[in-house]
């Protein structure tokens, strides 16, 4: 793990967490396990220093369930709690204010705003921005953070930093020069890795199966797209979801980037609440070990209204699916 950030910004982020009289913490939309294992790992942290702390994001209106036996579940609260003034309003893992959806009018209200995050496309709307684009999670930054602040890393913030450092690395499949180190770092203080890394990413309910044939029925090869690079993508509709969860739904990405034809895979969400409204993923890969050629889907998403990183990224939509395949293959070319 490369420590690229700026030694000053560590060094205001850690005076602002000391300083700090009351935190809100807000995770982002459709939150995944980095951003709520950082939110809760911080707000264990900060209770122990004695100083109040709430945990929240905009949506959906229930936390996905592989996420419910992670430590400090307790600070989490409905966004009606999420006071509209605080002294320091901490958004972890959010590229841009979007991201935090309803609950980035709570922006206005904080004296001070710290932005936590690893993405590079990350917009820099806080009054302190640490943002490391080199990590590989953000809650690797934070335990940077928390061994710059001088706070121990005890294991149910250990829990709570693996997940996210356990999800956004893809079981390790991308991980950086001191991925193994950290996660070895993390395992020391007696957590169950193995089972962390089953509850959030391994375990689906039997309705998972005809949802996934369902949707990679839709799956379409476009191997001219991109210069050759070769698209692959599919579609998963509302009415394909009724009764799933939201990790189920984010899995099919997994799935479709593993096409070998393609060196880039999308998968369009569809909104369960709003017709062609759709969320999109991205992922990219290199042509083979040590190409270092991947596409900049990051760069990609920018294009179309979103973000991300170079090999993951996503963005927001709406229209027909024709109209949303034509976009995405503009945007590649």
């Amino acid at each position: 793990m490369t420590a690229v950030t700026p030694a000053a910004e560590l060094a205001a982020a850690v005076e602002l967490l000391t300083a700090a009289r009351s935190v809100t913490v807000l995770c982002h939309v459709q939150p995944d396990a980095d951003t709520i294992g950082s939110g809760l790992a911080l707000a264990q942290v900060l209770a122990r220093r004695g100083v109040p702390v709430r945990v929240s994001f905009a949506d959906p209106a229930e936390l996905p369930a592989s996420m419910r036996s992670l430590p400090g579940i307790e600070y989490l609260v409905p966004p009606a709690q999420v006071p509209h003034e605080v002294d320091l309003l901490i958004a972890v893992d959010c590229g841009s204010v979007g991201r935090l959806g309803a609950l980035a009018d709570r922006i206005p209200g904080a004296a001070t705003t710290l932005v936590l995050d690893h993405h590079r496309s990350n917009t820099r709307f806080g009054t302190v921005n640490l943002i490391d684009a080199a990590a590989e999670s953000t809650t690797s930054l934070l335990a940077r953070v928390f061994d710059a602040w001088g706070e121990p890393i005890d294991r149910p913030v250990a829990h709570c930093l693996f997940a996210g450092l356990v999800t956004d690395t893809g079981c390790f499949r991308w991980a950086g020069s001191g991925t193994h180190r950290l996660a070895e770092r993390l395992l020391a203080t007696g957590i169950d890795g193995a089972g962390i890394t089953r509850t959030l990413m391994d375990s689906h309910p039997f309705g998972w199966l005809p949802m996934l044939s369902r949707v990679l029925d839709t799956a379409r090869l476009e191997p001219d797209a991109a210069a050759g690079v070769g698209l692959v993508y599919a579609f998963v509709r509302r009415t394909d979801i009724d009764g799933l969860r939201s990790e189920e739904v984010e899995s099919v990405i997994d799935v479709v980037r593993t096409t070998a034809e393609a060196g880039i895979a999308a998968v369009f969400k569809e909104s369960r609440t709003t017709s062609e409204l759709w969320t999109v993923s991205l992922r990219s890969r290199d042509s083979g070990v040590g190409t270092d050629d991947g596409v900049d889907v990051a760069q990609v998403a920018t294009r179309l209204g979103g973000g991300g990183h170079r090999y993951a990224a996503g963005y927001t939509t709406k229209g027909t699916p024709e109209a949303l395949v034509a976009a995405l293959l503009s945007a590649l070319s």
